[in-house]
């Protein structure tokens, strides 16, 4: 068989990426000062360059190229943008916490743009073996940014069992895809979807594949039962490595369950959605569960993000076009109300004092009117307030879930949602009723840091009030 030359062109968003990455590690290396400017601007400029990139070379294709191995497409080109978004992000919020607390370093960058890196390559992976590569580059740059702070026992703690978990689901993972290559024969997704096509469920290998893959696919959700270390890392991490995996490997993890699962494995929707929906109904059920006894508001957090990924599960559920298009859509929505609840924590943290309890937000109202409307448009949001983009993400996973013959699943989700309310209720008590005791504290956040909230909080609000276009960009990706 002759040698093609692949078109480099495609995959210019990863050589992109890949090229300033290289060029931060030696600017970083021999930059004066301590506080790497330099690295943290060219980060900034690698992520924007990168976003640009994936829209203009693969919105609007449909192109299998690198010898099966790589796919450019629309649904490649929003997962990009988004995950480099939030990256972009979660480093305008870090600046100034890691400065304070001498941890401001070009590694923590540089780890970033790997984590971010991960995901683009799973966003287009068209091969099991592209996207494990993808998945390991990611988790291992996770590993190292939850243990980023040395000198924290609880930080060291919380990477420690994210690594030994990780580790744990990377094997299941691998493992049933291993039994998946078996059954099918080949690596590539495509081939694999013939394959599940042609023997239905009746091919035990490719159902126990499947069931492996499925364990994989659910860890890095943090979804139950395989929840265990969400809100330890949560807590235990510090809070911009928090506000990173809350946002940008949420997205990441969307493609890893839409081409292997989805596309992959599309033909045995039969075997694979009745665990997904054992997947959906206990996280649902655990997360807002648990959620309403913390007292620690980056473990609500974390147990919030268990919920809303039993929600996310109920548009894999329907196993549609609109159903996956209303999943990516709920995932890019929580993950930005995600940013600015941890980012708020950001802002009233200082040196020696991590403000992470629901007390720490007591009177924030008195202490600044818009970081307090900030808050109240992220948990109203959070909580799915009608007008809310929160409201649109769950209308449109229960849409997608009621249509595909589900009705009492919508039903449950309506309940827990209900439930959610009463603990994202106690936030806004805090903020707005709760008065804090002694004279009234300055925000010790930076001008910029608490404009970036604002913005973040800005652009919840707008998601709000203008749903569709993201919408229109959602159903596009997925063929609609």
């Amino acid at each position: 068989m002759s040698f093609v030359m692949p078109n480099f062109a495609l995959a210019i968003p990863e050589i992109w990426l890949l090229a300033m990455i290289c060029l931060v590690l030696v600017v970083d290396l021999f930059s004066p000062g301590r506080e790497s400017a330099a690295a943290f601007y060219l980060s900034q400029v690698a992520l924007l360059g990168a976003m640009w990139l994936a829209i203009q070379a693969q919105w609007g294709l449909d192109v299998v190229d690198f010898n099966g191995t790589y796919v450019a497409d629309s649904l490649a080109a929003v997962l990009k943008v988004s995950i480099a978004g939030f990256a972009f992000l979660a480093y305008a919020y870090s600046r100034d916490y890691l400065r304070q607390r001498n941890l401001l370093r070009g590694e923590f960058y540089l780890i970033g743009l790997f984590a971010v890196l991960g995901g683009f390559v799973m966003s287009s992976a068209a091969n099991m073996l592209t996207l494990y590569l993808g998945l390991e580059l990611m988790s291992l740059s996770l590993y190292a940014m939850v243990a980023f702070d040395r000198d924290s026992r609880i930080a060291s703690e919380a990477a420690m069992k994210y690594f030994v978990l990780g580790a744990l689901s990377s094997g299941m993972l691998l493992y049933g895809m291993s039994m998946i290559y078996g059954g099918a024969g080949s690596l590539e997704l495509s081939a694999i979807a013939e394959a599940a096509a042609a023997a239905g469920s009746g091919d035990i290998l490719l159902a126990f594949g499947l069931t492996f893959a499925l364990v994989g696919v659910a860890f890095k959700f943090g979804a139950v039962p395989f929840h265990m270390w969400v809100p330890d890392v949560y807590q235990g991490a510090a809070t911009p490595t928090t506000l990173f995996i809350g946002t940008v490997s949420k997205v990441a993890a969307v493609p890893l369950f839409l081409r292997l699962i989805g596309e992959g494995l599309g033909a045995l929707h039969g075997d694979w959605h009745v665990m997904a929906m054992i997947i959906a109904v206990a996280s649902l059920v655990i997360g807002s569960l648990f959620a309403l006894v913390q007292d620690n508001f980056k473990r609500l957090l974390g147990y919030s993000t268990i919920a809303h990924i039993g929600f996310l599960f109920l548009g894999f559920i329907a196993g549609t076009d609109e159903g996956y298009s209303a999943a990516l859509f709920y995932a890019i929505s929580y993950s930005l109300m995600a940013a600015a609840a941890f980012g708020m924590i950001v802002v009233l943290s200082r040196r020696g004092h991590e403000a992470d309890a629901i007390d720490d937000l007591r009177g924030l109202n008195e202490r600044s009117t818009g970081m307090a409307l900030v808050m109240l448009v992220v948990m109203f949001s959070m909580t799915g307030v009608p007008g809310t983009v929160g409201f649109y993400a769950k209308y449109a996973v229960l849409k997608a879930v009621i249509d595909a013959g589900h009705v009492w699943l919508a039903v449950v989700a309506v309940l827990f949602a209900v439930i959610s309310a009463f603990y994202y209720l106690r936030v806004l008590k805090a903020v707005y009723f709760d008065r804090l005791e002694g004279n009234t504290e300055a925000i010790p956040a930076s001008a910029t840091v608490r404009w970036v909230c604002g913005l973040n909080g800005l652009a919840v609000l707008a998601l709000g009030i203008f749903p569709g276009w993201l919408f229109a960009v959602c159903r596009t990706a997925l063929g609609g």
